[in-house]
């Protein structure tokens, strides 16, 4: 049974900095794509960052590029988002997926974490 697990989330200030974590199990890290992703109240969910555990190549959206820094660590199953100089905006629940690696770095992902909170005061 493939498992995502995030945690990390929290209440940061402006330009602070957090890491998310996400602990997947139930698959093969190299296989797959993992992605961040992100929802605000009112808002579309949007795709901020993806991986690709066989290659490493990445994806970052333009909103969060120079700031956000997503990696993998494949012998532990676990992806991170490294993100600093955080903005109001940046508040959301952040999801972590995962889904096959066929050459498409975001694909639609099959795989869903339970989401972490990640709240910004100005």
């Amino acid at each position: 049974e493939v498992q995502l697990v995030e945690s990390g989330g929290g209440l940061v200030q402006a330009g602070g900095s957090l890491r998310l974590s996400c602990a997947a199990s139930g698959f093969t890290f190299d296989d797959y794509a993992i992605g961040w992703l992100r929802q605000a109240p009112g808002k579309e969910r949007e795709g901020v960052s993806c991986i690709s555990g066989s290659d490493g190549s990445t994806y970052y959206a333009d909103s969060v590029k120079g700031r956000f820094t997503i990696s993998s660590d494949n012998a532990k199953n676990t992806a991170y988002l490294q993100m600093s100089s955080l903005k109001p905006e940046d508040t959301a629940v952040y999801y972590c997926a995962a889904d096959l690696y066929l050459g498409t770095l975001c694909p639609p992902f099959g795989f869903w974490g339970q989401g972490t909170q990640v709240t910004v005061s100005s």
